[in-house]
């Protein structure tokens, strides 16, 4: 038998149009509502905000593990996301995500490596490739030293 991984998590309504997520194993829970333009709550996590998160974070951590894997030294790398979601036949859905990923690596010279990694990235996130909408990579890859988060 192949294996297989399930991740569980729960949601709660709480008041109006707003709720609590938990997941097991995980100490903190996340607030969240319908988008205002759902009559949702503003400020707070949606369920469409986090479809679009899970996409960027799947991205960064499956292309950190390739990197890592092929030796490539990443000196930062942040991806933005955009999600648009359409109403169309049988109602709303997500049509497409563009990935927008900025790598900064160390050498020039592995340029073209990071390139074809970025691109097996894609390909391989188990996120994008379990959605139905279109997901377009836009990537841009800088050289330099790294830079200190605050």
């Amino acid at each position: 038998m192949e294996p297989y991984y399930r991740y569980s998590t729960t949601a709660h309504w709480s008041a109006h149009h707003t709720g609590i997520v938990e997941a097991e194993d995980i100490p903190r829970t996340i607030n969240f509502s319908a988008p205002p333009e759902f009559r949702g709550e503003p400020g707070l996590w949606t369920p469409e905000h986090l479809l679009v998160a899970a996409v960027g974070t799947c991205f960064i951590s499956t292309f950190r593990a390739i990197a890592e894997a092929s030796k490539l030294e990443i000196v930062g790398l942040e991806a933005s996301v955009e999600g648009v979601l359409e109403k169309g036949e049988g109602g709303f859905r997500f049509t497409r995500f563009t990935v927008n990923p900025r790598l900064t690596i160390a050498r020039e010279e592995d340029r073209e490596k990071a390139g074809r990694l970025l691109t097996k990235a894609e390909h391989v996130c188990l996120v994008s490739r379990s959605l139905n909408g279109h997901v377009d990579m836009r990537p841009e890859v800088l050289v330099g030293e790294a830079v200190q988060l605050h």
